[in-house]
C-alpha cells in the first residue's frame, strides 16, 4: 500500500508511519478525533516548552528549594503520598 502522506513520508519514524497506515483504515470521524487528540497533545507540549524557556531562573530556584528541603529531611517518598 502506498503511503497517503508522501510529503511527510521521509520525515516519519517507522512507528509513526505504521500508526498513520492504521489510521487510514478508520472512518473519517474517528480519524478526525484521533487527529484532534494528537494536535492537542502537540499544542500542550509546545505550551509547556515555551513556559519552561521563559522561566529558567524560576525553575532553578524551585529546584534549589526542593534539594534543600530534601537535604533537611522535609520530603517524603512519592509512594507514601499516593495510596
Amino acid at each position: 500500500m502506498r503511503c497517503a502522506f508522501p510529503s511527510y513520508h521521509f520525515n516519519m519514524t517507522g512507528l509513526l508511519e505504521e500508526a498513520m497506515r492504521r489510521l487510514e483504515s478508520l472512518p473519517q470521524a474517528e480519524q478526525d478525533s484521533i487527529a484532534s487528540q494528537i494536535m492537542e497533545t502537540l499544542d500542550d507540549e509546545e505550551a509547556w516548552s515555551q513556559r519552561l524557556r521563559n522561566m529558567p531562573t524560576s525553575l532553578l530556584q524551585l529546584a534549589g528549594d526542593a534539594i534543600e528541603e530534601h537535604r533537611l529531611g522535609e520530603t517524603r517518598p512519592f509512594d507514601e503520598l499516593i495510596p
